[in-house]
């Protein structure tokens, strides 16, 4: 069987802390961006003098140039916006040469499958999955492939919504939404599951064992049933949202409560 593709571990991203819960393969790195709703997008406005920025927005990964691509080979990342955003502001003057440098940005996903309880404070915890991107940003600026991330992020919110919608967008849409490409420079991610990680000495007090509830408290994604807006004329719900809403919930829960018992590396 060949090798899992990865990404070469450097100063960058390289984790540190318990890196022994570190992971570098595409596959675990885009699983956690691809099952996000929401990732979180840091960058430079351009000033010394202003404060780093970090914004939530809807991040899908995907390939124009090679759109069969999956999870486990190299993909973008591509964001959408409105034009005049200060995101799209700062990456269109980039663009232009202003800095000279190309904008840079580092874009993070976290999940939490559970809630750690353990004897001590020091040593409670989460199940956790998170990846942390670093990437260079260009503008898309080809209609094709603007057109493509639109339908890749609809996609990315319910798979197959993007034709069930009035499609393609209208000129004025094209003109007031600015996609941008992320190449991914670097990335990693890190995960935690299992028990929790009590140290020897606790686990020796009787005291301390007889008082103190120890688990943990599962956490997962979960949809509510769909409600119709005060305009809808569709009845009844289309099948392809009522599965989505049913298998992602149940993939979520299952992934929660089989972590629990996977071994977890290192302590808390």
């Amino acid at each position: 069987m060949a090798s899992e593709l990865s990404y070469p571990k450097s100063k960058i991203n390289k984790v540190n802390r318990l890196g022994e819960r570190g992971n570098y393969e595409c596959k675990a790195v885009h699983e956690i961006i691809a099952g996000s709703p929401v990732v979180h997008v840091s960058f430079n406005p351009g000033s010394l003098e202003d404060y780093p920025v970090i914004l939530p927005m809807i991040g899908k990964l995907g390939s124009f140039e090679n759109p069969s691509a999956d999870l486990t080979e190299p993909l973008d990342l591509y964001l959408h916006g409105y034009v005049s955003s200060r995101i799209m502001n700062t990456a269109r003057k980039s663009a232009n040469g202003e800095p000279q440098q190309p904008m840079k940005v580092c874009v993070c996903a976290t999940k939490v499958d559970g809630l750690v309880l353990s004897l001590t404070p020091n040593s409670h915890s989460m199940n956790y999955r998170s990846s942390i991107v670093f990437g260079t940003v260009e503008l898309v600026t080809e209609p094709d492939e603007k057109l493509y991330a639109m339908k890749l992020i609809t996609n990315g919110v319910i798979p197959g919504r993007y034709d069930d919608t009035r499609v393609p967008p209208d000129g004025a849409e094209m003109q007031s939404t600015q996609i941008l490409r992320v190449t991914i420079d670097h990335a990693s991610a890190k995960i935690r599951t299992g028990e929790p990680g009590d140290y020897e000495k606790d686990l020796k007090r009787e005291d301390v064992l007889n008082k103190t509830w120890t688990g943990i408290i599962p956490m997962y994604q979960a949809y509510g049933e769909p409600q119709e807006s005060s305009y809808n004329r569709v009845k009844p719900v289309p099948e392809y949202i009522q599965n989505y809403v049913k298998e992602t919930g149940e993939t979520e829960k299952q992934y929660a409560l089989t972590a629990i018992s996977k071994p977890s590396a290192g302590k808390a």
